[in-house]
């Protein structure tokens, strides 16, 4: 753990809550972006991820709160004693998918900081500690696991199979932590430090459009549907593409792009989820016939019942597809988070404090799930008008982002100050 004394400074705010959120908005907009596409690619432990970590310390130094970094690289700004326990802390992530938007992540971080630059505003004097976190590698983008900042901190992921991690370059984790000037041999639970927590509130822009249909711009998180990713490996025997007669070949690209149309009619009939949008091809010669397809697939359902059954569907046609194309599947799941229930009394306590807020649920994973089972955690959602998400296209209007730090104030200060 880096704890790293700073000294009080200027707030970050010129005269109002909104005028920090767009300061700091504008300061860390173009952190990551990609010139071609116009998305993000803040991969955990890269040159990217350290400018958004850099960002996340100065705006600490900048309001004079306590910063460090626990075992586990996640960033932490204090606003009182964290060793005095039962702290009211909000954050979220600053890393992304490959290519993905602006919101997903930034906004609850941005948000967070901007919240207690109105509680300052507004006079309001903390009665517990504060702090504001940012969980690193919480996309998965880089490893493929999703919430390791979290997982480990919460002791769902072991050290041990974290440093097995390794990205598309052979890179394994702990090299990519070293690189970056972190320590990887310190990695593993947190209990000590989630002890002290006695609620977190995560902020973060809708993946949906629950809240645009209903008119409302900041909802309340009910729970989070249970999803997992399977990787599924199709081997088949590469051959020519321009010799090989059709009926010789053991094409495992067959197979898989049969279980992807079987994967959307399961998901479609059962009410569900499912998408392949990753896919691996050996030896990936536009004149070979593949020995190798893998596909992953994300799957995501109202219910653990109705997951089970549609993966399992999913599989069972992959595997008779596998045997009309002389083809083998094997099916590996790589990651798992079972249904989140948000605490009834910390959500009904957000409830309270923001009057007409609607509750809903998402199908979306976040570092709050992750922590429920350790500490009360809740969820707020700001308006996004399209729905898009995980694209450079996903958006919130400048007023739904305010109320969105408004409302988190509210919250804060309900849960801190009373």
């Amino acid at each position: 753990m880096v704890v790293v004394a700073v000294p009080p400074g200027a707030p970050g705010t010129a005269g109002s809550a909104g005028a920090s959120f767009h300061a700091m908005w504008r300061e860390l907009l173009p952190v990551g972006r990609h010139a071609g596409t116009g998305g993000y690619r803040r991969y955990a432990w890269t040159a990217a991820d350290a400018e958004c970590r850099d960002w996340f310390r100065d705006q600490a130094r900048a309001r004079g709160l306590g910063y460090e970094v626990d075992r586990n690289g996640n960033q932490w700004a204090w606003l009182g004693d964290p060793a005095a326990g039962d702290a009211v802390v909000t954050g979220s992530h600053l890393d992304s998918v490959p290519d993905g938007g602006a919101f997903d992540g930034p906004l609850g971080v941005v948000s967070s900081f901007a919240a207690l630059d109105e509680l300052r505003a507004r006079g309001a004097r903390p009665a517990r500690p504060l702090a504001v976190v940012n969980f690193g590698d919480e996309e998965g983008a880089r490893f493929g696991l999703a919430c390791v900042g979290s997982r480990l901190a919460a002791g769902q992921l072991t050290p041990e199979a974290a440093h097995r991690l390794k990205d598309a370059d052979g890179v394994t984790l702990p090299q990519a932590m070293e690189r970056a000037g972190y320590d990887p041999g310190a990695i593993g639970p947190d209990p000590e430090r989630l002890a002290r927590i006695g609620a977190f509130v995560e902020l973060h822009v809708e993946q949906g459009r629950a809240l645009d249909l209903s008119g409302h711009r900041v909802g309340i998180a009910s729970a989070i549907w249970p999803h997992g990713r399977w990787r599924f490996d199709f081997r088949g025997e590469a051959n020519h593409a321009g010799t090989t007669r059709l009926e010789d070949r053991r094409d495992p690209m067959l197979t898989y792009a049969e279980t992807v149309l079987a994967a959307r009619k399961k998901a479609r009939l059962a009410g569900a989820l499912a998408t392949f949008g990753k896919v691996a091809v050996e030896p990936n010669g536009v004149n070979a016939i593949p020995s190798l397809v893998r596909g992953w697939l994300d799957s995501r359902a109202a219910d653990q019942e109705t997951l089970d059954a549609v993966v399992a569907e999913i599989e069972r046609s992959a595997r008779r597809r596998g045997e009309r194309d002389g083809v083998a599947v094997d099916v590996v799941r790589e990651s798992f988070t079972p249904v989140v229930e948000f605490g009834h009394a910390l959500r009904d306590r957000l409830a309270a404090l923001l009057g007409d807020a609607p509750v809903l649920p998402t199908g979306a994973g976040h570092d709050a799930g992750i922590l429920s089972g350790s500490v009360p955690t809740a969820m707020l959602f700001v308006r996004n008008p399209t729905g898009v998400s995980h694209s450079p296209a996903e958006t919130a209007a400048e007023d739904d982002c305010l109320a969105g730090v408004t409302a988190l104030a509210d919250v804060l200060e309900g849960l801190a100050c009373s």
